[in-house]
């Protein structure tokens, strides 16, 4: 059995140019006026930088504005908490992303939860989170809505199976696992302490790897014809599953690199189109 590669690089790709259309629809019907997606980008992670620069490259390949703003590893609470109050009162910004993680002394949790509902397209209020997972209207965590638009557009059967999902973040494991429960899968949330993990695998029909250890998940652990989703990425190009062997057993999964990564800034900037729209009506 060959397995069905889920490629997320060629997905993204395609709904760009979708995304391109619906931007030059919004400006024509705006006046002219571009769409918005404001990152927060606190203190100097090099790391962190370099995805706000991927996520503000992103934008303006569909015609979309990216508005940066740096602030200082010195900057508190307080201070992050009046600018993201600044971006939710201005009425050309669409969407709102602060980068995760800030420096240790500002309370991201808060700052997070600041984010106005409309421009939460990352996903990461509380309040965005429970109205998801109580099946309401919000914009889901970028990386776990990434991957629910990736099994839709190779038309991965989802309903009455068994997925089991290792990880338990508040931005990757927990939203996924609501998001597939909403979905009408049977969904076993596990982590790296888990007793008899193995076990609790090899029962599963779909695995979402998203525990943060690369190759913690081993190939003989997982059955023949499961569905394969590795959400992790570690130096090296590997992922939180040990992928290599499964290739010819399993019916389906995403690369390392070129799967679930590229689904994530893009679904950030599918939602903050879909709020551009909705602002304009």
């Amino acid at each position: 059995m060959s397995a069905l590669v889920l490629d997320g690089k060629a997905l993204a790709q395609k709904t760009e140019e979708e995304l391109s259309a619906r931007v030059a629809a919004m400006k024509e019907k705006s006046g002219g006026q571009t769409p918005i997606l404001a990152t927060i980008l606190v203190g100097d992670d090099p790391a962190s930088a370099t995805y706000v620069k991927m996520k503000g490259n992103a934008c303006r390949r569909i015609g979309m504005d990216s508005l940066q703003v740096e602030l200082p590893s010195s900057t508190t609470t307080e201070q992050l908490l009046a600018k993201i109050e600044e971006l939710n009162a201005n009425p050309n910004v669409h969407g709102i992303l602060l980068q995760h993680p800030v420096p240790e002394q500002i309370d991201e949790r808060a700052c997070f939860d600041a984010i106005a509902l409309e421009k939460d397209v990352d996903g990461v209020t509380c309040l965005g989170f429970g109205r998801m997972a109580m099946g309401e209207e919000a914009y889901g965590c970028a990386t776990p809505k990434g991957i629910m638009r990736l099994l839709e557009a190779y038309n991965i059967a989802l309903e009455g199976k068994h997925a089991v999902v290792v990880g338990r973040s508040p931005i990757l494991g927990k939203p996924m696992a609501a998001m597939l429960l909403n979905a009408n899968a049977t969904v076993t949330i596990c982590h790296s302490r888990t007793q008899d993990l193995a076990e609790h695998i090899r029962r599963a029909d779909i695995v979402v790897g998203a525990v943060g250890r690369p190759e913690f998940i081993k190939a003989d652990w997982i059955k023949d014809g499961a569905v394969v989703v590795d959400a992790g990425y570690h130096p090296g190009g590997v992922g939180d599953i040990e992928l290599g062997p499964l290739a010819d057993r399993v019916s389906a999964y995403t690369p390392v690199p070129g799967g679930v990564g590229p689904m994530t800034i893009n679904t950030l900037i599918y939602q903050s189109v879909d709020s551009g729209e909705k602002k304009l009506g």
